[in-house]
Formats: C-alpha cells, structure tokens, sequence
C-alpha cells in the first residue's frame, strides 16, 4: 500500500517535530507552507522536504498531499483546517483547533461531513504510563475516584523580557497558560478519568502586565540574552491560572497553570485519589508511575512493557530500561491517525483527540474565563 502524502503548515518549534514523527513511522513529508514564500523556501530546505508551497492554495492543489499537519499560529488554525478538510484532505491540527467555541463546532460540522479524520496534536495522552493510569482507572484499581489534582508549569515567560506571539490574545486567543498548556492536561485527564469536566471555578492572574517585544521575529523556547531593540507591549492574558473542577459522575479537581516557575522547563503533573488506591505522575519523569496504597508499601512502576497492560505495551516502543520521551508521543498518536487514514474514515471510537474533542477545549477555556471575570461557578453545557 502506498503511503499517504502529508504536507506540513509551520515552521516554527513544533512543524519540525511533526515532520521528525511522521518519518518514523514512514510517512513521506511531501512539502511545507510557511508564513511567506521564503520561510517555506527556508523550512523545506532545514528540514529536507523537496516541495516549498508559496500559498495554501498551492499546497492544496498538490494532488500528493493527502493529509495536513497545521502547526502555524492558533489564529491561522480555523481556516487552514476549514479549506483543508473542505479540500478533501485528512487533518492534524495542533491545539488550540481554533480561537472560539463558535468556530471549534464549525470545524466539527465540517468533518464530520467530510468524513475525513481530524485529530488536535494532545499528543500526552500517548506516553505508555499514561495510557496506563487510563487503563487502572477503568478497571477499577483505584476504586470510586473521589478527587484530581495537578499542574502543568513552565518557567519560559518569567521575564518581561521573554516574548511570544503565545502572549498576544488576537493571535493566539483570549486565555494564554490555560489555552496553551492547561488544556493539555485537561484533555490527559479527562482521558484517564473517563470523566467530563461539568462546571469550572477560575482564578486567573497576569503578573507581568507588560512584556517587551522584540524588533523582528522571535521563536518558541529560545534561550539568548534580551534583544537590542524592543517596544513595550500590553498584555491581555493570563500568567497564571487556578481552577477547581468538578467532574460529571462525580469526583472534584483542582489544576494551577503558570507559565512563570522557575526551574520548571514542561512539568505536568497528576494525582488521582479513589477509594482503594492513588496514582500520580509527572511529565519530566516520564517513566516513572507512583502507584499509592493504605495498607500495603507504596509502588513505582517503570516503564517496562513486560510489565504493563497490553494497550499500553502497544505504545512502548523499547524494552524496559530503554526509555520514551517527549517525541515519542508524536510517534504513537501518529501510528494511531494514520491506522484511521489508511482505513480511509475515523474509527468509531479514537484513541487520538479528535475536532470534538478540540471544541470540548474550546469550551472549557471560554468558561473558565468567563468563571475568573464573574467570580463564580461556570457550567459547561
């Protein structure tokens, strides 16, 4: 069988990471779009892709591609995802699937009519010890689950001087560190817990009300000293975030979000607590499962796939020992897309994030901004 072609929109940090996936698993990258003529020019030739589109028009009218990667600026997601699925073409959008609610179930109307597969990159659920805690939960381990706690913190804005097009609500939407990260956890965890989000309770908090914006372009986790020239530059979204939760079936949360810990470089971390038992984990110790219990020495699991249950041995490539990381999440969610592509329609129950899933965020967002600026509880309906 023939491989599906994949084009890749974006260039900046996470394109290359998706093209670096799709490799793996032997997907040909067959051209790339970027933000002008010249950075696809650029990002086709650091990334060894032959074909360099000049528009998205042109990128759609390459009878190769039978699927895009979207990995450009959040506000470019709704459009490029619309006319790619409108096009006939498969899509991997990365979060957010767009800037609104209205637009998110836009985008779920439309494939759902095309019957292609459309996935959001919540590319966490596939390290192999997640998908484990989700299978302990389901069958029972823990008991009734009573309450979710955890964080998912960075320390790459500390500064005023660190800027992102991220911080900017027009580009990249109204809520910042809960849009941008916290929704990463929000998707893990509803996935494990097997549990909806039903009403939210927000506290938000921009501490750094002005950043300095760099003269010229600036990339994602880049790590040199400030730039020679900058302009100061308000900022609308949130540093910071606190959020109870409260789950459909039963059980509470609580999630912090910041974009400003030092020393935290991309730590999500969880607690689930049951009746019978605990689990946690954290995303810069990938590998490790604390197992908690009452009556019985606590545990910690590794990532051996001798040692875990079949679904989540399927997504654990090495022996124990031999360890996944953060690129391999982008492997496994692939192999599951593409297992769906070459099927030519979705299954009818993913294992990967799907539109519906990406508008499930969309209104979470939206109601925990609008819980932080009434001051009160927010059902999600």
């Amino acid at each position: 069988m023939t491989e599906p072609g994949a084009a890749l929109i974006g260039t900046g940090f996470i394109g290359p990471v998706h093209v670096e996936a799709l490799r793996r698993i032997g997907v040909p990258v067959v051209g790339v779009l970027g933000s002008s003529p010249e950075r696809s020019r650029q990002g086709a030739a650091a990334l060894g892709i032959a074909r360099a589109y000049p528009s998205l028009d042109e990128l759609l009218a390459d009878a190769a591609v039978q699927v895009v990667h979207i990995t450009s600026p959040n506000a470019a997601h709704y459009e490029q995802a619309r006319r790619s699925l409108e096009a006939g073409r498969h899509v991997v959008c990365e979060k957010p699937l767009a800037l609104t609610s209205s637009e998110t179930a836009e985008l779920v109307r439309v494939a759902e009519r095309s019957g292609k597969v459309a996935a959001v990159n919540y590319n966490i659920r596939f390290y192999p010890l997640a998908i484990e805690a989700r299978e302990r939960v389901r069958r029972g381990d823990l008991g009734a689950v009573y309450h979710v706690t955890g964080a998912y913190v960075q320390d790459w804005l500390l500064r005023a001087t660190d800027f992102n097009w991220r911080v900017l609500a027009d580009q990249a939407g109204a809520t910042r560190a809960v849009g941008d990260i916290g929704t990463h956890w929000l998707d893990l965890l509803t996935y494990i817990s097997g549990r909806a989000v039903e009403a939210v309770c927000a506290d938000l908090a921009t501490f750094l009300p002005f950043r300095q914006r760099p003269v010229g372009s600036v990339q994602t986790f880049t790590s040199g000293g400030p730039p020679a020239e900058t302009t100061s530059v308000q900022i609308e979204t949130e540093d910071y975030a606190s959020i109870l939760l409260r789950f459909a079936g039963g059980g509470h949360g609580v999630l912090t979000v910041s974009q400003l810990t030092a020393g935290r470089k991309n730590s999500l971390r969880y607690e689930i607590a049951g009746s019978d038992g605990a689990l946690a984990w954290d995303s810069e110790r990938p590998n490790e499962l604390w197992l908690g219990h009452r009556e019985s020495p606590n545990e910690l699991l590794l990532r051996d796939p001798a040692l875990l249950s079949e679904p989540a041995r399927a997504a654990a490539s090495y022996p124990g020992g031999h360890n996944d990381g953060f690129p391999d999440t982008f492997k496994q969610l692939y192999r599951a897309v593409y297992a769906d592509i070459r099927a030519g329609r979705p299954a009818a129950e993913p294992t990967y994030p799907t539109f519906a899933d990406g508008h499930r965020e969309a209104i979470l967002c939206e109601a925990i901004l609008r819980s932080h600026q009434e001051q009160r509880w927010v059902a999600i309906v």
